[in-house]
């Protein structure tokens, strides 16, 4: 007996099962940190607020669109649940920031990568755009943001090896 289509369906439904992440819309309001973190498991950041709460952060991983952050009050009750990674939260990081006021707001970026001739450290956002493209943010050597822009996600450009291995002949 063949134990393949076994292993298949058992990979499927494990990556089936991964993808299935409750989001914010799961909690009440009112709900306590440990239920949140009970059903989302251990936060990927975790941020203080001048309150005396805390904003927990669940980023969904390099390559996915979406980062949740549950905004608890000072009893560890949840206040507030989105997914942050848009737009409009996008257009509120402003020049100065710091980098902690990025990831308070938007959470860890997907990739960071240096442009060494503008000495600046980029830090690279996914989301869910119908054009295929992703989010910026330019922290300077001062620790401060100093710009913002969307580009195209490299992800979606096409990978054409035989067009790049005719040019290195």
């Amino acid at each position: 007996m063949t134990r393949t289509p076994f292993v298949l369906a058992l990979v499927v439904s494990t990556l089936l099962g991964a993808c299935a992440m409750p989001g914010p819309q799961s909690f009440a309001k009112g709900s306590p940190a440990a239920l949140v973190m009970q059903a989302m498991g251990t936060p990927t950041g975790e941020h203080r607020s001048a309150a005396g709460g805390r904003r927990l952060e669940y980023a969904t991983g390099s390559f996915t669109r979406r980062t949740y952050m549950f905004d608890f009050d000072a009893s560890d009750r949840l206040v507030n649940a989105e997914q942050v990674l848009t737009e409009s939260n996008f257009n509120a990081i402003r020049a100065g920031m710091t980098p902690d006021d990025v990831l308070s707001r938007i959470g860890r970026p997907a990739t960071t990568w240096p442009i060494a001739y503008q000495r600046q450290i980029v830090w690279s956002y996914r989301y869910e755009s119908p054009f295929c493209q992703w989010f910026m943010v330019g922290m300077g050597q001062e620790g401060k943001v100093v710009d913002t822009a969307y580009g195209p996600d490299p992800l979606c450009e096409p990978d054409d090896f035989f067009t790049r291995l005719r040019s290195r002949r």
